[in-house]
Parts: structure tokens; sequence; C-alpha cells
């Protein structure tokens, strides 16, 4: 079993920043990768970023590359999701997730999520 719970969600405004956390804890392997997905108001939760838990390869979805950047601290247990440049359209809650399944930008081969933080950003 694995337990994530994210923070740093909030209010900002277009063009500012927020970094997000995922705190892990209980069984976490440098096999896993971990995710962030979000879901807005009446849309399918979406691929976000991925890291392997080891600080390894990363990938993010086109809509974000450039703007936001995915990091693991493996002594503290966390990931973390810097996002800049924000724009209204990336309004969601934000998820992280883990899994040992190489499909990492498909939600459903994840096993494990956290509670979700709201990210808004107002024009």
């Amino acid at each position: 079993q694995v337990q994530l719970v994210e923070s740093g969600g909030g209010l900002v405004q277009a063009g500012g920043s927020l970094r997000l956390s995922c705190a892990a804890s209980g069984r976490t392997s440098s096999r896993y990768v971990m995710g962030w997905f979000r879901q807005a108001p009446g849309k399918e939760r979406e691929f976000v970023a991925a890291i392997m838990w080891n600080g390894g390869s990363t990938r993010y979805a086109d809509s974000v590359k450039g703007r936001f950047t995915i990091s693991v601290d493996n002594a503290k247990n966390t990931v973390y999701l810097q996002m800049s440049s924000l724009k209204p359209e990336d309004t969601a809650v934000y998820y992280c997730a883990t899994t040992m399944d190489g499909r990492i930008q498909m939600s459903n081969v994840y096993p494990y999520w956290g509670q979700g933080t709201q990210v808004t950003v107002s024009s």
C-alpha cells in the first residue's frame, strides 16, 4: 500500500506560479513512477507529468511542456510539480498517483491516488 497526500494548491492570477507537493508513505520503490494528473469540471482526468521515483526520466503533456517541472526529493519522499506561466485553462483539481506500469499517461493503470488539490487560475 502507498499513501499519497497533495498540498500546495490555491488561487493564482494568470502568469503566476504555484508549487504542488505530493508526500508519499508506505511501500514506495525506485521502480515506481510518480504521476500528476488533473481534472477540470466536466472534463476527463488528464495526464500532466510523470517521473521515475529514483529521479530518472520525465515526461510531460504537450499542454504544460516548458511551463511545468516535475521533480522528486527521495530524502523527503516527496514529488513536486512546479507550475509557472499559469493559464486559466490550467484550472483543475490536481492529483498525484503512482504506478509500476509503464503506460504512464493512462490514469487507469495507477492504483494509488491522493485526494487532490484545487488549483484555480484567474484571468
